[in-house]
């Protein structure tokens, strides 16, 4: 009974105590990023990139397009990131530092068969979408 009675006090005063240690820590230490992220839609390989339909408020969607430059170069402005096998829904996060946009991770299913994946059709050329992008801005 003491046991229990230690192990519930014990488990009270951490409780309460861990989050002033943890402020404590980060004081000072505030991250020079910040961060966007968008669930997404759509996302639509095509040769120069990827074009990524996300969610726009409750019910519309926007449009943006993503080199594949981005996530080809080493320390490039991209990072592609495989979600497990599973239920999550791909999203995109968008970095910013200092304000201006910094790079993207994309989180994406690895099996093309996920109904997020669609296709361009081949008659269609979007290649001047691709075309000298240096920021995202995204419309929320």
């Amino acid at each position: 009974m003491k046991k229990i009675l230690l192990a519930a006090l014990f488990s009270l005063v951490f409780s309460f105590t861990a989050p002033l240690f943890a402020q404590q820590i980060s004081e000072g230490h505030e991250s020079e990023y910040f961060y966007v992220i968008v669930s997404i839609e759509k996302i639509y390989p095509y040769s120069k990139g990827y074009v990524i339909q996300y969610r726009k408020g409750v019910n519309q969607t926007a449009r943006t397009y993503l080199p594949v430059e981005w996530f080809s170069e080493a320390a490039g402005k991209g990072e592609l990131v495989t979600l497990p096998p599973g239920k999550n829904w791909p999203y995109l996060t968008v970095y910013y530092k200092a304000g201006e946009f910094s790079h993207v991770r994309l989180y994406i299913h690895r099996s093309k068969t996920h109904e997020t994946w669609g296709n361009i059709p081949l008659n269609v050329n979007i290649d001047d979408r691709f075309e000298n992008i240096e920021t995202i801005k995204l419309e929320l």
